[in-house]
């Protein structure tokens, strides 16, 4: 059997970039003497990635954890009102579901021609109440763009803090959150930023104070100890993508399968616009999951699913079966797109 061909970085990166492996493997043999000043250098660089200062900068386990700890401490009262898209990955949607135990409405801003509709926020936000707007960067399960810097703007201009999910966007866009102006930012480091799982961030912008117990923000007695081979890792990663910036080339990868793919009968492929080098489509008489594993018996590993994103299943009518999401990364080629379409052209003849 050939080689295999991993094409689930939306899911998580692989192969690591051989920068980033000798980083981890270096930290994990250091000595305790070094520990505290590799920490200290890894975090400033992440920081840097961002163009943010390090100490408005949490590491955090993964973008779950960052995500779940800016809303806990969010200062929300009975009443206000949050706004999210339609496409959210569980990591917001449901710490933003059980907020309206606490008698908080939950406004779910549709799709328009593109992920997120923009009339629909701008008429929401002028409506009143509205405290928070927290949505993705880029949709997990179809990778659309969302139009975030113009949400931070019209948040901002109706008096409501933003919150960004970037798990999907960080590490493969430029980002410069001083720029962008956004309050909170999550990210995970093992997709984009190609580091090992177990690490990710929590920007706080300066001046936006958290209902965090004895503080103004969290920190690490909140969200537990920090990997730190993980994190030097990602400070190796981060620095690795801003080197090479693969976001277009990957992105000429991704369209040429999804040209090829389309051509294949009953395919349906999902999203529209600018998006992350993903295609995720379904087939009219298959279940994603049994194609999934049609196409790893074949060598192809891709997703087959929810992609832990149900909610966003039900706004695309994918509903309990999900998509087959193929996702390219940093060590994708146009051989690539070639090899994956042919293999599910044979999936399906057979």
């Amino acid at each position: 059997m050939a080689a295999s061909l991993y094409l689930n970085h939306a899911g998580t990166s692989w192969p690591k970039p051989p920068v980033v492996s000798k980083a981890f493997a270096e930290a994990l043999a250091a000595s305790p003497d070094t520990w505290a000043q590799d920490f200290a250098e890894a975090h400033e660089r992440v920081a840097h990635a961002f163009d943010v200062s390090a100490d408005t900068l949490l590491i955090t386990p993964g973008a779950t954890s960052a995500i779940a700890t800016a809303i806990a401490d969010i200062p929300l009262q009975p009443g206000d009102r949050v706004l999210t898209s339609a496409m959210e990955h569980h990591a917001l949607a449901r710490p933003l579901a059980k907020l309206r135990a606490r008698g908080i409405e939950i406004v779910e801003v549709p799709r328009g021609s593109g992920p997120l509709d923009l009339e629909v926020l701008t008429t929401e936000l002028k409506a009143g109440g509205v405290r928070l707007v927290a949505l993705s960067m880029a949709a997990n399960v179809t990778g659309e763009l969302l139009p975030f810097a113009e949400v931070v703007t019209l948040a901002h201009a109706h008096g409501a803090l933003c919150l960004l999910d970037g798990a999907q966007a960080a590490g493969w866009l430029p980002l410069s959150l001083t720029d962008l102006e956004v309050d909170l930012f999550a990210f995970a480091g093992h997709k984009g930023p190609q580091a090992p799982y177990g690490v990710g961030g929590l920007y706080v912008r300066p001046g936006v104070r958290l209902d965090t117990p004895g503080a103004t923000r969290p920190g690490y007695c909140d969200t537990g100890s920090v990997d730190r081979p993980a994190l030097v890792a990602l400070a190796a990663g981060l620095g690795f993508m801003q080197e090479h910036r693969p976001l277009e080339a990957t992105r000429a990868i991704e369209a040429r399968f999804r040209a090829h793919a389309q051509q294949l009968g009953g395919v349906t492929v999902y999203g529209t616009g600018p998006r992350m080098p993903v295609c995720s489509l379904t087939v009219r008489g298959h279940s994603p999951g049994q194609l999934a594993r049609a196409l790893r018996a074949q060598g192809i590993v891709v997703s087959g699913g929810t992609q832990c994103a149900p909610r966003a299943h039900t706004t695309l009518g994918t509903g309990e079966m999900g998509t087959l999401r193929f996702s390219f990364g940093p060590t994708s080629n146009i051989d690539d797109a070639d090899r994956a379409f042919a293999a599910l052209a044979e999936v399906l003849r057979n």
